[in-house]
């Protein structure tokens, strides 16, 4: 039961935005944009600009590409087995590989493990929004209808303001460069508000979500990918490398979220089989509920 505890804040606010989308309704789109494009990078900044700059980071980087690869190549040769079309196939990359890090891995690490984990929690969730925001996209748009190139791909990663804010915190604390109190009292503000309204839109796009015309199969083999296949994979990368035990946790819990909500969006986006996404990113919710708990049991929190 204590377990479940840790999760159930989260919980509460997603079902808050859950209800808050059925009753009232909400332009859903928009604030996701605000809170990507407005408040995230005030979190990125604040955390690298307080956070000093460790050869961690280069070996969390190097996780996040390695467990991208192999979720790839297992969904690749699953898709094959069952004889997915392209469209699916990317579907199922979207679903298997982007785990949501930053609207519902970020408040579990922060109830489970507190303010240090979560600082490593936002440090994991900009890796991963920049590689599901250029090669989400990328087999995104090679699956839909639409045909977008490679290059315009990266233009829309390179849009991304949380990016240039990183890297702007990367730098100032670097070279030690001291900010006004009174200033950073108003980056802190944004900064909070961020992941409480990114939990508010995940219950939101939770609530908007229907089932039509899926394949149950690939559903069922995705979620078995995100929610058992992940976080194990991502255990055994880990015993190779040299962190920290509170970061592995970290990692391990964030390897262990259901499917990026953000990724149905980019499903819908680019028409890549946007029902078989959203329905994913439904059904590795639902499940987490339990998973995660067994979990944080077995990394003994």
């Amino acid at each position: 039961m204590s377990l479940f505890l840790i999760i159930l804040p989260v919980l509460i606010v997603f079902s808050i935005g859950f209800i808050g989308q059925k009753c009232i309704g909400f332009d859903i789109k928009s604030i996701s944009t605000a809170a990507l494009y407005l408040m995230s990078p005030f979190l990125a900044f604040r955390t690298f600009y307080t956070t000093p700059l460790t050869k961690d980071y280069l070996y969390i980087a190097i996780f996040a590409i390695l467990l991208t690869v192999v979720l790839f190549l297992i969904t690749l040769a699953m898709s094959a087995i069952f004889k997915a079309s392209r469209s699916e196939f990317s579907a199922m990359i979207l679903g298997a590989v982007f785990m949501n890090s930053g609207n519902y891995g970020a408040p579990v690490v922060l109830f489970a493990l507190g303010a240090a984990g979560f600082d490593i929690a936002v440090i994991i969730m900009v890796l991963h929004s920049l590689l599901m925001n250029s090669l989400g996209i990328f087999f995104a748009s090679i699956g839909g209808s639409q045909k977008a190139t490679i290059q315009q791909s990266i233009q829309k990663v390179l849009r991304m303001p949380l990016i240039y804010a990183a890297l702007a915190g990367i730098t100032l604390e670097f070279y030690h460069i001291p900010i006004p109190k009174t200033v950073m009292d108003g980056v802190s503000l944004v900064a909070e508000a961020s992941i409480p309204t990114v939990m508010l839109v995940l219950g939101m796009q939770l609530a908007a979500i229907s089932a039509k015309k899926v394949d149950y199969r690939l559903v069922s083999v995705v979620s078995i990918i995100r929610i058992v296949l992940s976080p194990i994979l991502a255990a055994v990368i880990l015993t190779f490398m040299p962190l920290s035990s509170l970061i592995k946790t970290v990692l391990i819990i964030q390897s262990a979220m259901p499917a990026a909500a953000n990724t149905t969006m980019i499903a819908l986006q680019f028409d890549t089989e946007p029902d078989l996404v959203s329905f994913t990113t439904f059904v590795t919710t639902i499940i987490s509920i339990v998973s995660i708990p067994v979990v944080l049991y077995f990394l003994g929190i």
